[in-house]
């Protein structure tokens, strides 16, 4: 048996006829052909109980139904009413519970029955009272048609594309019926002045478009309607004071309260008003002008796809028709270029259904969405038609059957083809009547159940499943292999089975569950957040290529993100991220060229909301990732000075050198992060190519600066100067939000120091003052913003004196001050003191000079008295019990430093070799000097790595203070696999016994004084 003869003649007749007339009136009852099936009495009921032995003596007992009782007599009236009974509670239930509207359908002319439901209707809108009157009116001739069209379907006496007009007839008429009603009383209420008091809507400028198989007259036996309200304002004519709008607002929601709401005597139709433009953020009814320029500037290929099938069915249909030929350049596009072609190609991949829909199927199987399905048939036809209806006009027509005839006679498709598909489509939509006759549900999924997929199958004509399942999996394969040719060189870019479909104004519920299997738990919000994208929302997506190019890689996107630890935040962030964007259209062919960029961009907004900020800021740091030695070694000194000679290289003014250092600073420590972000490279790594990338950054200011105050005030014979670094920049420690704690040292000849020798410039200066403005200027240059941002902060709080003391120092005065007026903990910072850049000689002498300071003898515990005194003093200030403030925390960086740096300055007079800016090296040298236990060493050395690992990754990745309850869980597995961590949990305990380890140390190392002594003056540096 093939599925057409299993069928009856549904499938075989022809059914390209949109009409419901036949070629003349003749009873329902004498046109039925034997249902194909025998249906046994068990599956009714029994012999004695069951719908069709109540139908019987109904139509036995009641004399008004004599006519009934002969038709039931009548073999083929009987054979189809059996299958009913046993095949459909909804058609059983009307039959039973009114025999008398059964036997008046089954004495009907169909055709003709239809149209006087149909003269009916409207002139209930005439007459009814009120909306209640109105509403019983719509659903009665809603059940009728609804009974009249299921018995002609089955059987056999129209086929199927006659039953869809009829049914889009009817939803056309309830719909006009409940706008004229609406006007009329809007008229009684005197809100609206019509033109014509008999048909107040005409020339009202409000018109109702009919969408998808409504607007084409395709519509299926229990859909819902799709429906989009327009507004001509110019034409409103409504009492003075009233505003139009609002007035057509109300219209439309009664419109859907007539329609929708379900009564005692059930409802008309589902109404859906989700296609009209940017439903998220418009009214339902939408005036003519915002839906132009909506479609203009933001309209979509999906919608173009919907508006081909637009048919304005109530209210003013004449503005309805002027609207839609305005509308037709966006609609049907006489060119479409490249990037419009691939976003059609993009629609093709996403109309694919996912997981249990990807493959051919019969139980369970969804005959619309699934593979091979309805609208898979449907989409080849749109596809196409967008693509050539802008140069022949001839198909721009709204009926599948049509659009496929049509691209078969242009040459588009082979005859075959369009035959094979159009056999497909009926067979297809005859199935989905029967799936939905069965309950009057919205579905077009065949049973799963195996006995509720025995019963289906009978009842669509059918001996046994086995034969069900070849004929429908033939038609389904079908359909799949022509459509799985069409656009072949379309580029797949998502590995996963999965195609999703962000498309269109509802959440398809296939796509809602591919979500929330990926990890998004809520689905329905990552649909509203895409759809967003593609109403033109934000600057970035507001121009057609952008969405074109988004539609493209959306699919890989929303794969990415969802293998994020946090699907839901890193969509979040890259929203946030899109929204600061001026525009998408770079990003998003970066994208479409680079795919290995989308997981990297997915793990920036998961796991590290600091580098989202930034990159949302600086988009052109993304482009620094496409570099193809991003991930590889990181760059050496001589790379950074050979990148800034470049990107300085045509510029002379200061403020071009200016930009172009923080362009190279910001996309080289931006990479850094991303390294650190990845895996790539360590904390300890990372810490010093911060320090290398500010060494080369400074030295390269310094270098400028120097030349410009030469140029302007000459210089001085044999004086110099030097660059200075303490804190993590003088230990090589940076992390990525680090500021630069800074010292200027300059020397010059005594002549000069006393002021009788000025520099040799036009304009000359004195010494102090000249390196003073030479040091301003570079804290300027460092810390000023300009438009490409702020290179670094920097403080000079360390020099001597403090705020109190000059800008620069000169040598002699930092030795004598270093002798005689400084702190112990000052001579702890030295430590960490390293020349940066400026004279080789003179750096020389500042090394001896440091290094002479650290060297000197002093009284370990006076010395242990100073660092006690000031590590309380910034414990009063700072403390606090939060683990996660690594520096501050008893047992945290400050006290695993203040313990280092205390052991270097009381050691190094008898071992010179444990000094060394880097803590960790400190360590590994008091250690090798005896100075250090063995076990204290590797204590210490291990709370070094995790507390540097730990303060990159959280300086690198987040703004402000961690907060481990709300914290991504991709910060989280980050931190984790700094610390060398299985969970979390053991993360933070591990931690706390570090502390507690370190603080034990802290106390046990650092003697106390007899009597505490007062010190500190400003700060202990970073």
């Amino acid at each position: 048996m093939t599925i057409s003869t299993g069928l009856q003649a549904a499938t075989t007749a022809t059914s390209s006829s949109q009409s419901t007339t036949t070629t003349s009136p003749v009873r329902l009852a004498d046109s039925m052909v034997r249902f194909p099936v025998a249906t046994t009495d068990a599956e009714v009921g029994g012999t004695t109980a069951g719908p069709w032995v109540d139908l019987r003596r109904l139509a036995d007992a009641d004399p008004g139904l004599q006519t009934l009782a002969a038709d039931l007599d009548r073999a083929t009236v009987a054979s189809v009413l059996r299958a009913v009974c046993a095949g459909s509670t909804f058609l059983t239930g009307l039959a039973v519970r009114d025999p008398h509207r059964l036997q008046w359908v089954l004495a009907s002319d169909p055709a003709a029955r239809v149209d006087a439901i149909m003269a009916e209707t409207m002139a209930a809108a005439d007459s009814a009272a009120d909306m209640a009157s109105l509403m019983r009116t719509l659903r009665a001739a809603k059940a009728e048609v609804a009974l009249l069209t299921a018995l002609a379907d089955i059987g056999g006496v129209w086929p199927v594309m006659t039953v869809t007009a009829a049914l889009s007839r009817l939803a056309d008429t309830t719909t006009a019926a409940a706008i004229r009603f609406l006007f009329r009383a809007a008229t009684q209420r005197g809100d609206w002045q019509p033109n014509d008091p008999a048909r107040p809507e005409v020339g009202s400028g409000y018109f109702v478009l009919a969408m998808g198989k409504h607007g084409a007259g395709e519509l299926n036996y229990s859909s819902d309607i799709d429906l989009i309200v327009f507004f001509e304002r110019e034409l409103a004519t409504v009492r003075p004071g009233l505003e139009a709008g609002g007035l057509y607002v109300k219209i439309t929601r009664d419109m859907v309260k007539l329609l929708s709401e379900r009564t005692a005597d059930g409802y008309v139709f589902r109404t859906d008003l989700r296609l009209r433009p940017d439903p998220g953020a418009t009214q339902v009814a939408i005036s003519t002008d915002a839906a132009l320029g909506y479609y203009e500037t933001v309209g979509q290929n999906w919608e173009r796809a919907a508006l081909i099938k637009a048919r304005p069915i109530a209210g003013d249909i004449e503005a309805g028709q002027a609207f839609l030929a305005e509308l037709a350049p966006f609609i049907w596009r006489r060119y479409l270029d490249f990037a419009q072609i691939a976003d059609i190609h993009a629609m093709k991949r996403q109309i694919h259904a996912h997981r249990g829909f990807s493959a051919i199927g019969v139980a369970g199987h969804d005959i619309k969405v699934g593979r091979g399905g309805i609208r898979e048939i449907e989409f080849f036809a749109q596809t196409q038609q967008l693509i050539a209806g802008g140069r022949q006009a001839d198909l721009r027509c709204m009926r599948t059957l049509d659009a496929l005839d049509g691209l078969a006679r242009r040459g588009w498709i082979g005859k075959p083809v369009a035959d094979d598909l159009a056999r497909a489509y009926e067979t297809l939509r005859t199935i989905e009547h029967r799936i939905q006759m069965v309950a009057d549900e919205q579905t077009q999924r065949v049973p799963a159940d195996p006995q509720a997929l025995a019963r289906f199958v009978r009842f669509a004509g059918f001996e046994d499943t086995a034969a069900f399942a070849e004929a429908l999996t033939n038609v389904l394969r079908t359909v799949q292999h022509h459509y799985d040719r069409l656009f072949e060189a379309a580029p797949e870019l998502t590995t996963r089975a999965s195609n999703m479909v962000f498309a269109g104004a509802t959440d398809d519920p296939a796509t809602v569950e591919a979500l929330a299997k990926m990890g998004y738990s809520q689905p329905s919000q990552v649909l509203a957040t895409v759809r967003g994208w593609h109403h033109g929302r934000y600057a970035a997506v507001r121009s057609a290529a952008s969405r074109e190019r988004l539609t493209v890689v959306q699919p890989l996107l929303i794969d990415a993100l969802a293998q994020t630890a946090d699907p839901d935040l890193a969509l979040a962030n890259f929203d946030r991220f899109l929204s600061d964007l001026p525009t998408g259209l770079q990003l998003f062919a970066l994208l479409r060229s680079h795919p290995g960029l989308m997981r990297l961009l997915a793990d920036i907004m998961g796991s590290a909301p600091r580098l989202a900020r930034i990159l949302s800021r600086r988009r052109r740091l993304f482009d620094a990732v496409v570099d193809p030695a991003a991930f590889a070694l990181l760059p050496t000194v001589a790379d950074h000075h050979r990148r800034i000679a470049e990107a300085t290289a045509a510029t002379t003014d200061i403020e071009g050198v200016l930009d172009a250092l923080r362009i190279v600073g910001s996309e080289q420590s931006f990479l850094i992060g991303i390294r650190v972000l990845t895996g790539a490279v360590s904390a300890s790594d990372a810490g010093r190519a911060y320090s290398d990338l500010a060494d080369v950054l400074l030295t390269a200011l310094h270098r400028r600066i120097e030349a410009d105050l030469i140029a302007a005030h000459g210089a001085f014979a044999g004086g110099a100067a030097v660059i200075v670094a303490l804190g993590k920049l003088g230990s090589r420690e940076m992390t990525a939000a680090s500021d630069l704690d800074l010292i200027v040292i300059y020397d010059v000849p005594e002549e000069a120091m006393s002021g009788t020798l000025l520099s040799s410039g036009a304009r000359p200066l004195a010494a102090a003052q000249y390196y003073a403005r030479l040091t301003q200027r570079l804290v300027a240059a460092c810390s000023s913003p300009t438009s490409e941002g702020v290179l670094y902060d920097v403080d000079l709080r360390l020099r001597p004196s403090g705020q109190k003391g000059p800008l620069a120092t000169s040598l002699a005065s930092f030795i004598a001050y270093q002798a005689t007026d400084a702190w112990t903990w000052e001579h702890l910072a030295l430590t960490r003191a390293r020349v940066v850049c400026g004279s080789p000689d003179l750096a020389q002498r500042v090394e001896v000079a440091i290094r002479d300071v650290l060297c000197r003898r002093r009284d370990p515990v006076a010395a242990g008295g100073e660092v006690r005194d000031m590590r309380a003093r910034i414990a009063a200030e700072k403390g606090t019990d939060d683990i996660w403030d690594i520096k501050q925390v008893r047992g945290g960086l400050v006290d695993l430093e203040f313990l280092t740096q205390y052991l270097q300055v009381v050691c190094a007079t008898e071992a010179p070799g444990v000094l060394d800016t880097t803590t960790r090296t400190a360590l590994v040298k008091l250690a090798v000097a005896g100075r250090l236990s063995a076990a204290d060493a590797d204590m210490l050395i291990r709370a070094a790595d995790l507390y540097g690992g730990l303060s990159e990754l959280l300086r690198l990745l987040v703004d402000g203070a961690f907060k481990p309850d709300t914290a991504p869980r991709g910060l989280k597995d980050c931190l984790m696999r700094a610390g060398s961590a299985p969970s979390f949990a053991a993360l933070e305990a591990d931690l706390r016994e570090t502390l507690a380890a370190v603080a034990e140390a802290f106390e046990r190392l650092v003697p106390r004084a007899l009597k505490e002594s007062g010190s500190g003056r400003d700060r202990q540096g970073d």
